[in-house]
C-alpha cells in the first residue's frame, strides 16, 4: 500500500503543474461551462483512473526507462512517430509553460519581476535533474499533499462562504473566455493533454516497479485522486467565479481573500507543483534523446532549460489558453493507442 500510494502521489505531482495548481486550468476546462463543467470533471476522473492504470501497468510490464519504448511496441512503427514527437513536443511546450506559470506565480503573489520566478526555477529545475530516476520520483510524490490539502481547504472555504448558488452563478461562469466548444470536449481535451504530459515520465516511474499489480493499482489511485482533486478545484473556482474570474491564478487569489499569511504560504506550495511538473517535463524530455546520469544528458537539459526561459515570456495564460487545446487534440492519438493496447497488452520483460 505504502509503494501504491507514493506512485500514485507522484502521477498526481507529475501532472498537476502550474495550470492545474493556480486554477488556470480548471477555470478554462471546466467553469467555464458552469454546472456541466461538473459532469465535464466526473467523466475527466473516470478516464484519469483508468488511463493512469494503463501507463503505470506498461512502464512496468515492460521495465521500461523511455517511453521510446513503450510507444513504438504498442502504437507500430508509422504511427509510433506520430505519438512520440507529439509527446516530445508537449514535454518540452509544457515545461515552458511552467516557467511561465513560476514567474506569474511570483509576480501575482510578491509583486516581482516574473523573470525572477522563472529564472529560479530554471537553477531548481537543472539541480534536481541531475539526480537518479527514484530521487526524481520522491521529490515529486512528497511535494503533493500539501497542495492535496490546499485544495480541500480551498474549496470547503469557497463553498462555506458562497454568497449565492450555483445556478446564478452558472451564467457568470460561462462568461469566462475559453477556446474549447463545449463541456464534453473540453473534458475529453484536458484527460488527452495531461496524459500526454504525464505519459513519458509515468511509463519510466512504472518502469521502477517490477511488480505490475502495485504499479496499476498505483496509476488508478493516482488518477482517481488526480480527477477529484479536479472536481474540487472547480467547485472552488466556481462558487467564487465573480471575484476570481479574472485572475492568472484563481486558486492563488481564493487563498489571499482567505487570508494573506495562507497565501504567502500557498505561493510557494503552487510554486512546489511548478517545479515538479518542470522537473518531470524536462528530465523526461533529456532522457528521450541523450542516456540519464551523463555529462551529455546534463548538458541537453540545461540547453532546454535556457531556450524554454526565453520562450516563456509568451505569458502564462496566453500559454494555457491556446497550447493546452491544441495538445489536447493531438494527444488524442496516445489515448487511442492506450485504449487499443488495453486489449494486447505487450509481452511481460523480465529484468
Amino acid at each position: 500500500m505504502k509503494k501504491v500510494l507514493k506512485m500514485g502521489s507522484a502521477f498526481i505531482g507529475i501532472i498537476v503543474g502550474a495550470g492545474f495548481a493556480s486554477g488556470q486550468e480548471v477555470l478554462k476546462y471546466f467553469t467555464s461551462f458552469g454546472l456541466l463543467g461538473i459532469v465535464g470533471a466526473i467523466i475527466s476522473t473516470a478516464l484519469f483512473a483508468y488511463l493512469g492504470m494503463m501507463l503505470t501497468r506498461l512502464g512496468s510490464r515492460m521495465q521500461v526507462t523511455s517511453h521510446k519504448e513503450v510507444i513504438y511496441k504498442i502504437s507500430g512503427r508509422y504511427l509510433g512517430v506520430i505519438v512520440d514527437y507529439i509527446i516530445v513536443f508537449t514535454l518540452f511546450g509544457v515545461g515552458v509553460v511552467m516557467i511561465a506559470g513560476a514567474g506569474s506565480n511570483f509576480e501575482q503573489q510578491f509583486g516581482l519581476p516574473s523573470f525572477v520566478g522563472s529564472l529560479l526555477l530554471v537553477v531548481l529545475v537543472m539541480l534536481t535533474v541531475m539526480l537518479n530516476v527514484d530521487k526524481v520520483v520522491g521529490i515529486i510524490g512528497s511535494i503533493t499533499p500539501f497542495l492535496i490539502l490546499a485544495v480541500v481547504l480551498v474549496s470547503i472555504y469557497s463553498l462555506l462562504t458562497m454568497e449565492t448558488s450555483f445556478a446564478v452563478l452558472d451564467p457568470i461562469a460561462q462568461g469566462v473566455k475559453t477556446t474549447l466548444p463545449n463541456w464534453f470536449i473540453s473534458a475529453i481535451n484536458y484527460v488527452s493533454f495531461n496524459i500526454a504530459v504525464g505519459a513519458s515520465m509515468t511509463l519510466v516511474m512504472g518502469g521502477t516497479e517490477k511488480d505490475e499489480k502495485i504499479a496499476a493499482w498505483a496509476g488508478f489511485v493516482g488518477g482517481l485522486g488526480l480527477g477529484i482533486l479536479i472536481l474540487l478545484s472547480h467547485l472552488a473556482v466556481f462558487a467564487k467565479v465573480e471575484t476570481v474570474g479574472d485572475a492568472a491564478m484563481p486558486m492563488l487569489a481564493i487563498i489571499n481573500d482567505i487570508s494573506p499569511i495562507l497565501g504567502f504560504f500557498m505561493a510557494f506550495v503552487l510554486y512546489g507543483m511548478i517545479f515538479n511538473t518542470a522537473v518531470s517535463m524536462f528530465f523526461s524530455f533529456g532522457a528521450r534523446f541523450v542516456q540519464t546520469d551523463t555529462k551529455k544528458f546534463n548538458i541537453f537539459v540545461f540547453i532546454s532549460l535556457v531556450i524554454g526561459f526565453g520562450l516563456s515570456f509568451v505569458g502564462f495564460t496566453d500559454l494555457v489558453n491556446y497550447f493546452y487545446p491544441t495538445m489536447g487534440y493531438l494527444g488524442l492519438f496516445l489515448v487511442g493507442t492506450l485504449v487499443f493496447a488495453s486489449f494486447k497488452l505487450p509481452t511481460k520483460v523480465v529484468r
